[in-house]
């Protein structure tokens, strides 16, 4: 029998990911204790962040009529023992750049949407506690990014309660969001060359649900921010492939079909783009395949991770709570019973009948699309930010929905250093790469970075997409004498995919049953197969990697390498 994609089908997939977390919850609800790993920021704000994330599922659940058991009861008693600083599990006063104003959105995404479930319910002590808590957040910086909107959400939801609220942060943030517009649907995120993630599961995001909340009081907002979703979306939809996978490239992957809120956020602020049928294609296959994967743990919580857990490829600011970010993507569950997107039946993408090529200058990357993978080309990033692993998931040459990527254990030898769909130099017994690029040229077919992995060493490298793979042109100017290694992409070796490799003609090829990698030198290289050690790919647990070995010596080295997937 086949599945019916209606709106039962998504309260039992949120469902399935709620339910577990119950047993979890302090004595007081204020807290969701889901692990002992630490983060960068305060360990009483980590159990507070398990709590608010599940608020971005739960709170349009409520919204469009529906309850998981007692979560709502759960969460107004949470609510009142946070906010009260005579209780034990108070959450405390806040700080300049403090991780609570990421978790305080969440809330006010609730008192926004689901006042009668976070609000009303409340005694007026109760209410009191909570308004000043969230009223106090305002007399503190946030960061110059995607956080200037939290104090957006947080003024818009103390406004909608008739409680004290700066309009000026209001205004102030959408006018950041504005400073920060690029065109063609895309923003940047603050002052940074990253075009991640952040741009669809947070800036549109928040945007538009300003542009729901707020179409009566600020219809030429709404109306803007709707349009540029609109452009957005024509853009986005090649991050996707036709077996639901999104591309595997940036930082936070840990939230997972967070990647597809952004269209789940489309049709709740009615954006005119495509029609329901292929966006709820996109998100059903979006979720199958997520949930075909094991993300959470024997007990059902999902984990630090991407396609498994795999706490390494994480950021410091990760906690074990932070997951539940994903959760947005149910957003939704805010439309009402008998909209049309429930009727609607999940149709294929409408664009992909064939391999093609796209620029998207504004994000600095040449996508590749075949249908069943995406492959994104990029220039590397002429900004450095410190987040971990940060050249691995921004300054590899190239990215993938299929393979994915690897970082490194270690730089001190060649098989733990993860070093897959880049070129390295292995310099006095240690691992060098691409760590941002000094300077790029993004054109229509080919793109240009000027880069330097080590002291003495610089590299002029340009991609050029070819049908099923890339063509590699290196020119080295080194001090000295050193070896390279130009990767291809890490090939799945999990138990069942029947993988292996060999040789032909100076072509060297790792395929398994379902997909392949080849590497060819047209100057002169030696092919090799590296296997990485296990759980350095955000993708597959084991893996193997074809790659070209390069004898470079002091002087100039021209390269080429042919890459084929």
């Amino acid at each position: 029998m086949s599945t019916v994609y209606n709106k039962k089908y998504f309260t039992d997939l949120l469902e399935k990911l709620v339910l577990p977390l119950k047993e979890h919850y302090s004595e007081e609800c204020a807290n969701l204790y889901l692990g002992h790993t630490g983060a960068a920021f305060e360990d009483r704000t980590i159990p507070m962040e398990g709590f608010s994330r599940v608020l971005w599922g739960l709170v349009p659940l409520w919204v469009g009529g529906e309850n998981i058991e007692d979560f709502s009861e759960i969460y107004a008693k949470g609510l009142s023992a946070g906010t009260n600083p005579n209780s034990k599990e108070y959450w405390g006063g806040f700080r300049n750049y403090d991780q609570k104003f990421v978790e305080i959105a969440a809330i006010a995404y609730g008192l926004l949407l689901a006042p009668d479930k976070l609000w009303e319910p409340l005694d007026d002590n109760v209410k009191k506690n909570l308004a000043d808590f969230l009223l106090l957040s305002n007399s503190y910086e946030v960061s110059d990014n995607n956080w200037r909107l939290f104090p957006v959400l947080v003024n818009l939801a103390l406004k909608s309660l008739s409680q004290p609220y700066d309009q000026h942060l209001i205004d102030f943030g959408l006018e950041r969001l504005d400073s920060y517009y690029l065109g063609n649907g895309w923003y940047k995120d603050g002052v940074t060359e990253q075009r991640d993630y952040y741009i669809p599961f947070a800036l549109h995001f928040y945007s538009l649900i300003y542009a729901k909340v707020c179409l009566k009081s600020d219809p030429e907002r709404s109306a803007l921010y709707k349009e540029r979703a609109a452009e957005f979306a024509k853009q986005y939809i090649y991050w996707f492939d036709d077996k639901g996978r999104a591309l595997v490239y940036g930082r936070s992957l840990t939230y997972r079909f967070a990647q597809a809120a952004f269209w789940s956020a489309c049709i709740y602020a009615d954006v005119p783009v495509f029609s329901h049928g292929i966006i709820k294609g996109i998100i059903v296959r979006h979720f199958e395949e997520w949930f075909s994967h094991p993300i959470t743990d024997n007990g059902g919580v999902l984990t630090i991770g991407y396609r498994y857990t795999n706490l390494h490829m994480s950021e410091s600011y990760n906690s074990p709570g932070s997951p539940y970010w994903s959760l947005k993507a149910f957003i939704l569950l805010a439309l009402p019973g008998n909209h049309p997107f429930w009727q609607a039946e999940p149709l294929p993408f409408p664009l992909f009948d064939q391999y093609q090529t796209v620029l998207q200058s504004e994000a600095q990357l040449i996508i590749q699309h075949s249908g069943n993978a995406v492959t994104a080309l990029t220039p590397g990033r002429l900004h450095y930010i410190n987040h971990v692993h940060v050249s691995e998931k921004y300054c590899k040459f190239a990215y993938s929905s299929e393979f994915g990527f690897s970082v490194p254990r270690s730089n001190k030898f060649f098989n733990q250093s993860g070093a897959d769909s880049t070129l390295s130099f292995e310099i006095d017994g240690y691992i060098f790469t691409r760590r941002l690029s000094l300077k790029i040229s993004v054109k229509e077919n080919s793109l240009f970075s000027l880069w330097s992995p080590f002291k003495g060493i610089k590299v002029e490298t340009t991609l050029i997409p070819i049908e099923g793979g890339h063509i590699r042109r290196h020119k080295v100017t080194s001090d000295y004498d050193c070896i390279a290694r130009d990767a291809g992409f890490s090939v799945s070796c999990v138990d069942g995919a029947e993988c292996t490799s060999f040789e032909s003609n100076g072509v060297v090829t790792v395929k398994n049953n379902f997909s392949f990698c080849s590497v060819e030198s047209t100057t002169g290289g030696t092919p090799e197969v590296v296997s990485f050690h296990p759980n350095t790919s955000l993708v597959y647990q084991k893996t193997a990697t074809p790659f070209v070995s390069y004898k470079i010596k002091k002087g100039v080295t021209e390269l080429e390498t042919i890459v084929k997937y």
